[in-house]
């Protein structure tokens, strides 16, 4: 099944990128992001305690735990959309696409690019795609990721298929 070809302000790269693809590709804002959602929660919860506080015997030690915990993985997943909008081009993506042509003039095929890495069948392949496409939008309701190696990723991935 072909990648739809989506009209985006910015080149595409990889419309279906690897997961090891995005996290390599975190700039350091990303990492920030991160850190700042990780941080912000935890400082809700203490915030909200200290405008009306319950009071719980054992402090609030716990509950921040939890809640830094939380932020970590809230914050993950955003650096990784952010990072996946840039593959999409729906982001500026200029980095991106310097190390993708580096690697396509070395002769260097990207994680996820190379479906004879997969212990999968070709029509597995496409339902892995097809289950991963666009995925990042509903990290919400469940995160899921791209870890098979296919060959459905658009974009200009001409060169990659030699």
């Amino acid at each position: 099944m072909p990648v739809k070809q989506l009209d985006t302000p910015y080149p595409v790269i990889d419309a279906d990128p690897h997961f090891s693809r995005v996290v390599r590709s975190f700039r350091s804002s990303d990492y920030a992001a991160m850190a700042g959602a990780t941080a912000a929660f935890p400082s809700a919860i203490y915030l909200m305690e200290m405008f009306d506080p319950t009071r719980p015997k054992r402090g609030l030690g716990s509950a921040l735990r939890l809640s830094t915990f939380l932020g970590l993985c809230g914050g993950f997943l955003f650096a990784y959309q952010r990072s996946s909008f840039r593959f999409w081009g729906w982001k500026e993506n200029e980095l991106e696409q310097q190390a993708h042509q580096a690697a396509i003039d070395a002769g260097i095929k990207p994680p996820g690019t190379d479906p004879s890495k997969s212990d999968l069948t070709p029509y597995m392949q496409g339902v892995a795609h097809r289950n991963s496409a666009f995925s990042q939008l509903k990290f919400s309701t469940l995160p899921w990721f791209n870890l098979v190696d296919h060959p459905y990723h658009g974009g200009n991935n001409s060169q990659e298929s030699s």
